[in-house]
């Protein structure tokens, strides 16, 4: 028996999916496309902001552009007044581009190119030091304006890491920077933490308001912290995820292929997006009698976020057309009209979990029809969805699989023309009443 795991359940979309448009699209475009709300952003930004509103700390949400490089999502974010997060010169030049301020970029990664750098001081970013050779590349690089830089910290509880500066690198760096006079504005530190746990990211914050305190003693600006992202989305009910990591064994995959619970996303959340913010402002650093929220206040201290999939939580969908239906023993393999490459979570050597939504040509009453789900390449590991999903009814060519959910990161993290087969195009839907209506996005 498969087992099945479909996302929350979403009136929107259901809509979308009702009207007809899709099918009209996967004609019109000839193949595979991801479609786009650019409203469910919005709302999400707006959320972050209210909890930062709600908590009485001043704050800042930057959109990490990573996650997807979708226009429409950078021309909202500039139209809200928001920042984004830029990791490269091309993400820097798209931010601009779509009219997001320099002043209100920040840019992060590490051993960053001479050229990114060199335009993120004339334009004015902030920019996150990874090491003391990069902040001293910077201190060379100014013009009429200082060098706006955050020091970033090492996760001492993350010995893996290879970003950020220890204890000896960042006294060293404040010392740099103070030395520099008025050739660098230092505002503040960084960190980012892998995984998605509320008390580490508490600890952390608290630890850099306080190397905000003795930088000042240097007489640094050190006003603002930036925690990064890691702000989980929460795809699916807690019961149907909980069964899911209990009774998922290689026989519900084609090939009995096996795959570690630990690998998958933690695709159900009981705090996220927002609420997972609430959570890290309410939490008591350690060592702290005050939450984060209040020290934060006390130490005149800015709130810097980056995230990236919370932004997107809801606001497109992946949509693939069935080219061929194939019967094996017990289950069938579909093969849809794209690769694997447009989920990228095949990346993590995991899957994306949340099932696909079958959309017929017409109604049909065939009895439920276990598959997986295959690319259209020649590579045997192309498969969309290795798990054997139960269809309420047997596929045919021409019907529509619509993977959920999927426009952070899944979308284009790890595309790739491979075969000369064409990148999903994307699709911008808005509601005009009723009716949803289409454009390309640019």
């Amino acid at each position: 028996m498969a087992l099945t795991l479909p996302a929350h359940p979403d009136p929107l979309t259901d809509r979308i999916h009702d009207s007809g448009l899709l099918q009209e699209l996967a004609h019109g475009l000839g193949g595979a496309f991801h479609y786009l709300l650019p409203g469910r952003f919005d709302a999400n930004l707006a959320a972050f902001r209210r909890a930062l509103t709600e908590a009485g700390v001043e704050g800042r949400v930057y959109y990490a552009k990573k996650a997807n490089k979708a226009s429409v999502f950078m021309d909202r974010c500039a139209a809200a007044g928001g920042g984004a997060d830029v990791a490269s010169l091309g993400e820097l030049r798209d931010a601009l581009g779509q009219g997001v301020r320099g002043e209100d970029l920040v840019v992060t990664g590490p051993a960053k190119a001479e050229e990114l750098l060199r335009v993120a001081v004339r334009q004015g970013a902030l920019i996150a030091v990874d090491a003391l050779d990069e902040l001293d590349r910077l201190l060379t690089l100014g013009d009429e304006r200082p060098v706006r830089v955050l020091l970033r910290r090492y996760p001492p509880d993350q010995p893996r890491s290879r970003f950020g500066l220890d204890d000896a690198q960042v006294q060293e760096a404040l010392e740099r920077c103070a030395a520099a006079g008025d050739r660098v504005r230092m505002e503040g530190f960084s960190f980012h933490l892998s995984g998605y746990d509320v008390q580490p990211r508490a600890d952390l914050a608290g630890e850099l308001v306080e190397l905000c305190l003795k930088a000042r003693t240097l007489g640094l600006q050190a006003d603002r912290i930036s925690i990064g992202g890691g702000f989980p989305v929460d795809y699916v009910a807690a019961d149907a995820w909980d069964t899911f990591l209990a009774e998922q064994e290689p026989g519900h995959y084609h090939g009995r292929k096996s795959f570690a619970a630990a690998d998958f996303y933690p695709y159900h959340s009981p705090v996220a997006g927002a609420d997972a913010l609430r959570a890290i402002l309410a939490a008591r650093p350690a060592g702290s009698a005050a939450s984060l929220a209040e020290r934060l206040r006390q130490a005149g201290v800015m709130l810097l976020l980056e995230p990236g999939r919370a932004l997107l939580d809801r606001a497109g969908s992946s949509v693939f057309r069935i080219q061929g239906v194939k019967d094996r023993a017990g289950y069938g393999i579909l093969t849809v009209d794209g690769t694997s490459l447009s989920l990228s979570e095949q990346w993590f050597n995991s899957e994306y979990l949340p099932e696909p939504v079958l959309l017929p040509q017409e109604d049909r009453e065939n009895g439920p029809y276990e598959a997986c789900v295959g690319g259209a390449s020649c590579l045997d590991s192309d498969l969309l969805t290795w798990r054997r999903i139960r269809f309420p009814a047997r596929p045919r060519v021409g019907d529509l699989l619509v993977y959920p959910n999927t426009a952070g990161y899944q979308m284009d993290s790890n595309e790739s023309p491979f075969h000369e087969l064409p990148l999903p195009p994307k699709v911008v839907i808005d509601q005009d009443g009723d009716r949803p209506r289409w454009r390309l996005d640019r």
